[in-house]
């Protein structure tokens, strides 16, 4: 469909879209779920074979086509940030709803989340003891730390924040709040299908594929909240780590996002946000100064430097599919399974700003942060482990991702303090992903962006149960479920591609509109 003719379809749209759940993609996408933690508990092996056969066919057949669409979604990106395109003004709102630091915070720990602080302390450690293919093996260890850095800034940085909320954002807040089409990831497919996708059961179906990934992708985390703090707590304090344990955590979880998710955009998700920002920066400024400071500063800078030397041969590698499989495509499935969904949390959020400010906060500053906090947390680990060869190596053994942190906290200052302090920061990371996801959801499935309040109960709860079912099988339950998230990350993946040339279609008609010239 002509982008001309978009531009003419409003009043219909807007009538049809309000106030309305949608039945079908309820149903298929909380039937769904419920399915898949069905059959783990009668029969966890035909799941695992499933789901690991599934996972093996999308990296095969979808990693290259991820890479590609990841990259240019963050050229195109940048270029629209560039010239007139740049001074739009999003979200039909001449000012922003709230401050840009509570507008930073809420975006960096809804997208950055429980994952970014064990991925943080393990995937650092994980590509020293084992050095991706790209660099292979090297014999200066502070060059071997700069390579483990710059790999984990590759799969946290520039092109897993771009795909989250961008050009699709920018697609979503013109089609929604100027021409009053739903905030629902069908209005993607608007300018390529038009009233098809937006009307029946293409359009529901459309919604369910992405509620069902991120779901799944929120689901993990938050199964993996109870199994990690329920092994830190376990570590620092002798309580018993075992599932009742772990069912405590995640039900403490599932009251404090939900509670937060039915105080709205303007209370809950605000507050937590804000508060777990402040504790990110003290944790960040401690180590800093009383850890390796010096390495630090040395391994980001240089880190820095090399991920950007290497980008494209790092964005583009093919070499070793194997190890790209449960690297690089792996996380590029997950950040593209959260892609629609984010993007219309970003949208909701974003109202007032410029595409300029919306491209550098969320494709640039946002990476580099979250490449800073790797290096504090996980270029802190290298140190020591550069130091007392073994200290952290040890306790990663067996990908023991909360192991890693602990034993990086255990070397600091302070360690109980500071090993404590982590794991409130861990919990609200989550619990703030959990609050985004829930709100999100709702708001797909019932077409307005004030859902209900049962609704939002009854997906926080969902997630939450369906997580505490998973860990009661053990870790396999969670572990498979990741897999999954990568392919559902297949269907996504489509719904985001035509946002490569509907948003700078879309910019440019927006800037003439607005009068920049």
């Amino acid at each position: 469909m002509e982008m001309s003719d978009l531009i003419e379809k409003e009043e219909t749209l807007k009538e049809h879209n309000e106030h309305k759940v949608d039945k079908l993609a309820l149903v298929l996408s909380s039937g769904f779920l419920m399915a898949f933690v069905i059959l783990a508990l009668v029969d966890a092996k035909l799941l695992s074979s499933i789901v690991n056969g599934g996972f093996s066919w999308s990296a095969k057949f979808f990693g290259a086509y991820w890479q590609f669409l990841l990259l240019a979604t963050f050229a195109i990106g940048i270029g629209l940030s560039w010239g007139r395109t740049g001074s739009v003004i999003l979200g039909n709102l001449e000012k922003p709803e709230m401050s840009t630091f509570q507008w930073v915070s809420i975006i960096l720990c809804t997208l950055l989340a429980g994952g970014g602080v064990f991925w943080a302390a393990g995937e650092p450690i994980a590509h020293f003891v084992s050095p991706p293919p790209l660099y292979g093996a090297e014999a200066d260890v502070f060059q071997k730390a700069v390579n483990a850095l710059s790999q984990s800034f590759m799969h946290w940085g520039f092109l897993a924040w771009a795909i989250l909320g961008t050009l699709t954002a920018i697609v979503l807040m013109h089609l929604h709040y100027d021409k009053g089409l739903p905030l629902k990831p069908r209005t993607l497919l608007y300018p390529v299908f038009g009233d098809k996708v937006i009307y029946g059961a293409f359009g529901s179906i459309v919604d369910a594929f992405c509620i069902i990934a991120v779901a799944a992708g929120t689901i993990g985390p938050i199964g993996f909240l109870g199994l990690q703090i329920s092994y830190a707590l376990n570590k620092l304090f002798g309580i018993t780590d075992d599932f009742t344990t772990q069912m405590s955590i995640v039900i403490f979880a599932i009251i404090i996002y939900t509670i937060s998710a039915l105080s709205g955009l303007t209370r809950g998700i605000q507050i937590l946000s804000r508060w777990n920002i402040i504790l990110a920066i003290g944790l960040m400024f401690f180590i800093f100064i009383f850890g390796p400071t010096a390495f630090i500063v040395d391994a980001y800078i240089q880190g820095v430097g090399t991920s950007i030397q290497n980008f494209l041969p790092m964005a583009t590698f093919r070499g070793d599919t194997g190890w790209l499989s449960w690297w690089t495509v792996f996380f590029w499935g997950w950040f593209l399974g959260y892609g629609p969904l984010m993007a219309i949390f970003i949208a909701r959020i974003s109202r007032g700003r410029s595409i300029r400010m919306l491209i550098i906060a969320v494709s640039i500053f946002a990476p580099l942060i979250t490449m800073f906090w790797f290096t504090i947390v996980g270029g802190a680990g290298l140190s020591f482990e550069i130091t007392q060869p073994g200290v952290i190596s040890e306790a990663f053994k067996g990908f023991n991702l909360p192991a890693s942190l602990l034993a990086i906290t255990q070397s600091l200052p302070l360690p109980l303090i500071t090993s404590i302090l982590f794991l409130i920061l861990t919990t609200v990371f989550i619990v703030t992903t959990g609050d985004s996801m829930t709100y999100t959801i709702s708001v797909v499935v019932s077409g307005s962006t004030e859902p209900s309040p049962y609704l939002r109960t009854f997906w926080g709860i969902l997630m939450g149960a369906l997580a505490i079912v998973l860990i009661s099988i053990g870790s396999g339950g969670i572990s498979a479920l990741q897999s999954f998230i990568v392919i559902t990350a297949v269907p996504v993946s489509l719904i985001l591609l035509p946002a490569l040339w509907t948003a700078p279609q879309i910019a440019v008609k927006m800037a003439d509109a607005q009068g920049l010239r």
